[in-house]
């Protein structure tokens, strides 16, 4: 984001009373932290990506081969 496009939200926000500034702030640090999640986890996706991969590949073909059984629930 521009520095000019701050400065207009920061304008906007300060013509605000101070209850509702405290309110607009904290949703802009619970949606910065939200989106710092999302990054974390699409970094970490990324990184086990292929894995995951070969891992779903591996299970496929022991599923073809017969090696594997279906899952009880129940017994968790």
């Amino acid at each position: 984001m521009s520095s000019a496009a701050i400065t207009t939200i920061v304008k906007m926000v300060e013509s605000l009373p101070a209850d509702l500034q405290d309110r607009v702030s904290e949703h802009i640090r619970e949606y910065i932290a939200d989106l710092e999640d999302e990054a974390k986890w699409e970094s970490s996706f990324q990184r086990s990506h292929t894995n995951l991969v070969a891992a779903a590949q591996q299970a496929k073909r022991e599923i073809a081969e017969g090696k594997s059984v279906p899952m009880d629930y129940s017994q968790l």
